[in-house]
């Protein structure tokens, strides 16, 4: 009697939630309302390295490759979804941020059709703002975290290209930016390896870490040995994260 009880109280109330595949045996499925779907924290940004947005459909649609995104945004500034934003996209691979491992599992990735030499162009600029606007809205993403998979695979990842306009993002409030004058007050008797750590970057590699970073925020691509100018940058963008932590 409790069993029947139980199957057609989880009939009443099959409509509140989805049940996907359960564990094996006799299970008595009953749903609830009380349930939250993934919520993204971070956003990944990408570039597809293709020439067309044809090419990098076919890619990111292909099951040999294993690769996808949620969005990706042509150079028209045409948006093309190819996965539900509360699905696990495969977009970042092995990545690392802040304490996070896993980043395909916390985020929402956006690839971007260029091919990493050329600038980015304005129509897929603009649109790929009115996206980050909406995600940032609808998912309460803090600022800080609207990152590039450069940032969260160093020495593996190298996208999105040096020419890419982070600072036009972070002033529209997706990413973060310091300009001069820059004070390295906070990083008092740290190395630039220990800023880049605070900052959130992984270090396994420090050397490709620091060319991730100075990609960023610099603009650059550099391996030069790490200097006052990275610390004073450095400095500067852990104040502005840490005070916007809540």
């Amino acid at each position: 009697m409790k069993h029947i009880f139980l199957l057609a109280a989880g009939l009443l109330t099959a409509a509140c939630a989805p049940l996907g595949p359960s564990v094996p045996g006799e299970v008595v499925r009953v749903a609830s309302p009380n349930f939250d779907v993934r919520r993204p924290n971070y956003v990944i940004l990408h570039q597809t390295s293709s020439n067309s947005v044809e090419r990098a459909l076919a890619t990111l649609r292909n099951p040999e490759r294993k690769v996808s995104a949620h969005y990706l945004i042509g150079r028209d500034g045409t948006v093309y979804q190819l996965v539900a934003e509360d699905a696990r996209a495969w977009h970042a691979g092995v990545s690392y941020w802040g304490g996070a491992t896993d980043l395909n599992s916390a985020s929402i990735g956006i690839e971007l059709d260029n091919d990493g030499e050329e600038a980015y162009a304005e129509p897929q600029i603009v649109r790929l703002l009115e996206v980050l606007r909406d995600l940032k809205e609808r998912y309460r993403i803090p600022q800080a975290n609207f990152l590039g998979h450069g940032d969260v695979a160093p020495g593996r990842k190298v996208d999105p290209s040096a020419r890419f306009p982070w600072e036009r993002l972070a002033d529209a409030g997706f990413g973060l930016w310091c300009r001069k004058p820059l004070v390295a007050d906070v990083l008092a008797g740290d190395d630039v390896r220990a800023g880049l750590e605070r900052l959130g970057y992984g270090t396994a590699n420090p050397e490709a870490a620091l060319m991730a970073f100075r990609r960023h925020y610099l603009g650059i691509d550099s391996a030069a040995e790490p200097d006052a100018a990275d610390l004073a940058m450095l400095g500067c963008l852990i104040r502005e994260r840490e005070q916007a932590l809540p």
